[in-house]
């Protein structure tokens, strides 16, 4: 209890010095709060800075895989259409699983009205599957960035093709080295295919010992 006007003006000194503490605090605090609430808002920015980007490089994925794509699906369609001389067409669909894109490759069959799409595989026996394998291989190698040099190793291309559209391919493969610049090695038993290439080996096994030509020289053999 107060009792004398000294006391009372003694109390209030007391009282005004915890206020101007309690003052002093709340400053310090409202400092601190204005501090983590700009450190707040420049995250907040940043994460919509970042959900942009994150927004802008799906597109920008999407957009490369479908350039890809389009060109792969061309040069395959056009390789199919030339040495089986049809509508064939080359489609690649793309799903999800696990957020990772998983491609799905399909051979389409246009007939007068209506079309046919199936997994090469599946579609006209092996030798689709050989002629879409090969074209990939190709479509592959020219657009990977930075560009594959070298030349194409090719083992046994269209060994299920048949004997009707081996013409073509062998064309096919000619142009291909043409257009592309491109050397092409390839190890194969038909004759066809042999004889189109720029430069021919032929190995032969006898009695165990394998011995190499150049066929435009038969007698010119070295032994391996």
């Amino acid at each position: 209890m107060i009792n004398t006007f000294d006391e009372l003006v003694k109390a209030q000194k007391s009282y005004q010095s915890q206020v101007d503490v309690l003052k002093g605090e709340r400053q310090a605090l409202e400092r601190a709060y204005d501090g983590i609430k700009t450190k707040l808002d420049q995250i907040e920015e940043e994460e919509k800075l970042l959900e942009n980007v994150i927004v802008l490089l799906r597109r920008a994925s999407e957009y490369a895989r479908d350039q890809a794509r389009f060109q792969i699906e061309d040069l395959v369609t056009r390789c199919l259409q030339f040495i089986f001389e049809s509508s064939m067409e080359f489609k690649i669909e793309f799903s999800e699983s696990r957020n990772l894109p998983i491609a799905q490759f399909y051979v389409q069959s246009n007939y007068d009205g209506y079309s046919i799409k199936t997994k090469p595989q599946d579609s006209r026996g092996g030798g689709v599957v050989d002629i879409v394998s090969l074209a990939l291989r190709v479509a592959f190698l020219e657009i990977h960035k930075p560009k594959v040099e070298g030349p194409l190793f090719l083992d046994e291309p269209g060994k299920h093709v048949s004997d009707d559209y081996i013409y073509n391919l062998g064309e096919f493969i000619k142009n291909t080295s043409m257009l592309f610049g491109r050397q092409i090695i390839m190890v194969t038993h038909n004759n066809y295919l042999a004889e189109m290439c720029d430069t021919t080996y032929t190995i032969d096994i006898r009695n165990g010992v394998s011995y190499i030509a150049e066929q435009v020289d038969l007698n010119n053999e070295t032994k391996i």
